[in-house]
């Protein structure tokens, strides 16, 4: 297996999602804004979002993938005895938990958005949106566990295509109820379920060929079944921190007119490069790590676990300078359009430029939490996870006030270099990380590449800044030639000095 072939596989299909995605967004922020309709459809589909990301991104392979191989490499039948305990079980918990977030929605919404109590009008149509868009946490849960089921096969482009799908419903949700004169935002969360609905429909059918589920109601949970589920909730909380600041983040800031709507505009730019450089890096490397280590085979583990943290650092580093230098381009090019005022531009720009400021902690953190993942070992990980929350809520809750909704990003991004600090002072405690030479030679490589990535951007985005105008009407395609000259740029001197090769990657 190849790291930078599967990340790249992972990528391409995660990229063509995050593409539409940003269509989906364009034409909320011109039919929507970021007025009540939109502050109260974000905060509807936050929860449910919220979970897909901590669940379908990776989060839930964390404990799942290890477990799951564990029990294969005894033998076949006990691997599929195992994956359909799991399934009944999760099964049931879901329809319980969507079940109760049904009958007590007012509460919920009051939770994540404590902000919208006073508006009474904002928080009745959050509260009737959330109601529609709940169910699709129990079917965006178990997408994920099917896309397990792929992943620890090393089959990672299905489950990568799959959030294309809610993109495509989203879209045509929002140019139907155009057409038709509908409400947007509440057709926008009907949208949410239905995609719900047929991407796990879609992951079904892909795993069939290695998997077929056997539902059953009465089953006996084994102790390899309660193990795995004890070291979920940890492995969720661990692996999803960044999700999870961002859902406080949107409780925070729902006490302050638009900033819900700004956060989740800049989530939206950011978290492109989180998917690529975190996220399908983290997804590829954890099942062949965790195999390695089940093998005994340390060497393995240790140019694994070096082999993903240079492909981070690789796709990370440009990604974070780029958007603290052209986060105002970047979002007047995407979202600049129709509603969406330059004054939503300009905030929306400074909370990017923050958020930009911790991508490449975001990415660590991520690679950092699988080297304890694979080991079985969800505590730790739990535990600094723990304290980059608290973190990040002290410091949003002191200083908002003074500051308002964009110390949220700022909190985000100091409190997750603390905690990249951390996992690595625990990871070089318990002996869980070497760190090679050619690590630190090929940094030295990336950083001169990006430099020279920034100089070219900064270049191009003086050069033709009267095209990159609010008033311009062809801006965007613009910002998509000059981002698109930088990264040519900074993959050629990738390549040039050696740090860019396939055979590189191979995990072996």
């Amino acid at each position: 297996m190849n790291l930078l072939s599967s990340a790249s596989i992972f990528s391409f299909f995660t990229l063509i999602s995050r593409i539409l995605g940003y269509l989906r967004d364009i034409l909320i922020a011109i039919f929507l804004g970021a007025s009540i309709f939109a502050d109260a459809f974000f905060v509807a589909f936050r929860l449910p979002n919220t979970f897909r990301r901590l669940f379908a991104e990776g989060t839930f392979n964390a404990a799942f993938i290890p477990s799951y191989i564990s029990a294969k490499l005894k033998n076949k039948d006990t691997g599929k005895l195992f994956a359909d305990d799991v399934l009944n079980l999760l099964l049931l918990i879901l329809i319980f938990i969507v079940t109760i977030a049904e009958i007590f929605t007012p509460y919920f919404v009051y939770l994540i958005a404590p902000g919208f109590i006073d508006n009474e009008v904002k928080f009745s149509l959050a509260v009737e949106l959330t109601r529609i868009t709940f169910p699709f946490l129990l079917f965006v849960s178990l997408s994920s566990f099917f896309s397990g089921i792929l992943n620890s096969y090393n089959k990672f482009a299905a489950a990568a295509a799959a959030p294309i799908i809610l993109n495509i419903i989203l879209i045509i949700s929002i140019l139907i109820s155009y057409y038709f004169n509908l409400n947007i935002a509440k057709q926008l969360s009907y949208g949410v379920t239905i995609a719900g609905i047929i991407q796990l429909i879609f992951l079904i059918f892909f795993t069939f060929k290695f998997y077929k589920p056997n539902i059953r109601f009465f089953f006996k949970i084994t102790s390899k079944v309660k193990f795995f589920f004890k070291k979920l909730l940890p492995s969720v909380f661990s692996s999803g921190v960044t999700q999870i600041n961002i859902l406080v983040g949107t409780i925070i800031a729902s006490f302050q007119p638009g900033a819900v709507s700004y956060l989740y505009y800049a989530d939206r730019v950011y978290q492109i490069n989180l998917a690529i450089a975190g996220i399908a890096v983290g997804t590829v490397s954890l099942p062949v790590l965790s195999k390695a280590f089940k093998s005994k085979n340390y060497s393995k583990v240790t140019n694994i676990q070096n082999k993903s943290i240079q492909l981070s650092l690789l796709l990370s580093i440009p990604a974070s300078l780029g958007l603290i230098i052209a986060s105002d381009e970047i979002v007047n090019g995407l979202f600049g359009y129709g509603s969406f005022s330059s004054k939503d531009v300009e905030m929306t720009a400074y909370a990017l430029m923050f958020f930009g400021y911790g991508v490449i902690a975001f990415a660590l953190v991520k690679i950092f939490s699988n080297f304890f993942f694979a080991r079985d070992n969800t505590k730790t990980p739990f535990y600094i996870s723990s304290f980059i929350v608290f973190m990040n809520v002290s410091v949003s809750l002191i200083f908002f006030e003074q500051i308002g909704f964009l110390i949220i990003p700022i909190a985000t991004s100091i409190s997750t270099w603390a905690g990249v600090f951390i996992f690595l002072y625990f990871l070089k405690k318990k002996n869980y990380l070497f760190l090679k030479r050619e690590l630190y030679y090929n940094f030295y490589k990336i950083i001169f590449s990006s430099a020279i990535m920034c100089f070219s951007l900064k270049f191009a985005l003086e050069k033709y800044s009267s095209y990159l105008d609010y008033s311009y009407s062809y801006k965007s395609i613009y910002l998509i030639m000059i981002v698109g000259f930088a990264g040519i740029v900074y993959l050629l001197s990738c390549y040039l000095l050696g740090i860019l090769q396939i055979k590189k990657y191979r995990a072996k």
